[in-house]
């Protein structure tokens, strides 16, 4: 099984490698000017970046607790916002250098492991909030291809986007319910075929108890659609870093596709097939691919350098919430001790006052 993993793994990153090669091959791209073009981005920009990149990982903190606190046991202690925050932030940045899904599933199990019910909270959770960024993208994907087909631009693309997430918040009740009925399906075939994915088996039984409120899924929905805005918010402020003149609704019409270009690629991070992809999409679009592919790859560079540096950020604000819990903790014993140390004293003589003899 180890061989296996090892041969899988060099696959995957041979596969990441032929597809940047291709496209450095297709665009033309001369990689010394591409650099030289990272180096010199916009200070203005990639503060923006930065900081759009806090409020995506806040978004998707927000989603999780959500979600946490409908699965959690009255008795599970409940990670603060900074812990939830850095287990987000952690996660997304392990996301660029694994399968995304897999890098935020693992950094929550872990984080969530001494907060009780990791599988429950840190994995199952994970993967219910995230199906709501991919319900979302598949709803953009149709608005992204219906503007393409009837040869629409920015306005159009907007209009038919949010109709489509509207619609998603009127059907929320049946969606629940197909929702419920695929995952009892899916389920019942886990069961019978192999008993190894009982940790799908976990997942599917808790869309089925019911865990899902019309309240708990329009907030998600909403929470994804935000986050989506996000993300193209931050491309553009990487496309403006480095002097791309792609426009922003090109990037949003397309981003739906390498999203799920990303779900299904069978590389790190989506390394090769998210650029393909985005570069391909935007040709279709109108950007021309010399321009898209470099800019791609600058937006791989700008995001996992923005990623890493929140997440080592939100790493450091942990440990000094940790230290600061602590000391309260010390303190608080130590007040206890002396207290206790105060109340145990053996009480003082009385000395009774002698009157004058009666």
């Amino acid at each position: 099984m180890k061989v296996r993993r090892i041969v899988l793994g060099i696959v995957s990153v041979a596969l990441a490698a032929v597809l940047i090669i291709l496209i450095i091959r297709i665009g033309n791209i001369d990689l010394h000017s591409t650099w030289h073009e990272i180096k010199r981005a916009s200070r203005k920009a990639l503060i923006g970046l930065v900081l759009l990149n806090v409020l995506l990982i806040y978004l998707s903190t927000e989603k999780w607790r959500s979600v946490d606190a409908a699965l959690r046991r009255t008795s599970d202690p409940i990670p603060s916002r900074t812990a939830a925050f850095g287990f987000t932030s952690a996660g997304m940045a392990l996301g660029q250098v694994l399968p995304i899904q897999l890098g935020m599933t693992a950094a929550r199990t872990v984080g969530t492991y001494f907060y009780g019910s990791p599988l429950k909270r840190g994995t199952a959770g994970t993967l219910l909030e995230q199906s709501f960024d991919l319900l979302n993208v598949l709803l953009l994907a149709v608005a992204s291809a219906a503007t393409w087909f009837l040869g629409g631009g920015g306005v159009m693309w907007l209009l038919t986007a949010t109709g489509m997430i509207a619609l998603a918040l009127l059907a929320v009740a049946p969606l629940i319910r197909l929702a419920r009925w695929l995952a009892s399906r899916l389920a019942r075939a886990l069961a019978r075929r192999n008993r190894s994915r009982e940790n799908l088996q976990k997942f599917f039984g808790l869309l089925q108890s019911g865990v899902l409120s019309e309240k708990l899924t329009r907030r998600l929905v909403l929470l994804s659609a935000a986050r989506y805005v996000v993300v193209v918010l931050m491309a553009g402020e990487t496309a403006a870093a480095v002097g791309a003149s792609i426009p922003l609704w090109h990037i949003a019409a397309a981003a739906p596709f390498a999203y799920l270009a990303t779900v299904i690629a069978a590389t790190p991070g989506g390394i090769g097939v998210n650029e393909m992809t985005l570069a391909g999409v935007l040709k279709m679009f109108g950007t021309p691919f010399s321009i898209a592919a470099p800019w791609t790859l600058a937006n791989r560079v700008l995001g996992v350098a923005s990623c890493f540096l929140v997440a080592a950020v939100a790493a450091i604000l942990m440990g000094f919430q940790k230290l600061a819990v602590s000391g309260a903790a010390r303190k608080k014993s130590a007040n206890g001790v002396v207290n206790s140390e105060v109340s145990d004293a053996p009480p003082k003589p009385q000395v009774e006052e002698s009157g004058p003899p009666r």
